[in-house]
């Protein structure tokens, strides 16, 4: 398992950013994110919100709950979730229907292609 602060360096990198420029956009200093970075300093829970956000992630996958490095960094992907969780239960429902539906559809499509 990757831990906290490795998580935070990596997505960090990937977006291009220094420790710095994380620094500035957390209204911190450099060595707060060296720190973090280093597993010797965990954020607070707000710190850690607004770092998911800033990193494209959520807190869960920061905090060890997913492992899936790239499910939370599609920003289009996390927008769609948090839009769907605001439709009502019974279209929730009628969207994942039809979303396993194309999901099935996809696998089988891909199991019997030739390769």
């Amino acid at each position: 398992m990757i831990s906290f602060g490795k998580k935070i360096s990596m997505l960090r990198k990937d977006k291009g950013m220094n420790q710095g420029e994380l620094a500035a956009l957390l209204n911190t200093s450099i060595s707060v994110i060296s720190r973090y970075e280093r597993d010797e300093m965990l954020p607070s829970i707000e710190v850690a919100k607004k770092l998911a956000d800033l990193l494209s992630t959520t807190v869960g996958y920061l905090l060890g709950e997913n492992e899936d490095t790239q499910l939370f960094k599609n920003p289009q992907m996390l927008q769609r979730l948090k839009d769907i969780e605001l439709f009502p239960p019974n279209e929730q429902q009628h969207i994942f229907v039809t979303l396993d539906a194309l999901i099935r559809d996809f696998k089988n499509q891909k199991a019997y292609a030739v390769k």
